[in-house]
């Protein structure tokens, strides 16, 4: 069944929350998504492009693209490269969570 209505991005994001397995799926890749997110910012607030990260981190942009797509789990060592290449400070914390054993 075809709908002709359109939906944004974050109209089927609120939707597919209502759902246990998409929620539960958001949830585990959580932050995953939201460090993919903050590379993009970052990259972007820089004013730069993936190939011009790339370049300045040594490496191709398809290594940029894989990182900022979220599949790829970055060793510190390359969030520092493009800390240093984006003109930032890298900042690792823990936060409370109410979780703990």
């Amino acid at each position: 069944m075809r709908s002709d209505k359109h939906f944004s991005i974050n109209e089927l994001h609120k939707q597919w929350l209502q759902t246990p397995e998409y929620q539960a799926a958001y949830q585990e890749l959580g932050p995953e998504f939201e460090l993919a997110r903050l590379l993009i910012e970052t990259r972007t607030k820089a004013g730069l492009t993936q190939a011009q990260l790339a370049m300045r981190m040594k490496t191709t942009q398809s290594v940029v693209a894989r990182l900022e797509s979220g599949r790829v789990h970055p060793s510190y060592k390359t969030l520092e490269k493009i800390a240093q290449a984006t003109g930032t400070r890298l900042s690792i914390r823990f936060e409370t969570t109410g979780d703990a054993a």
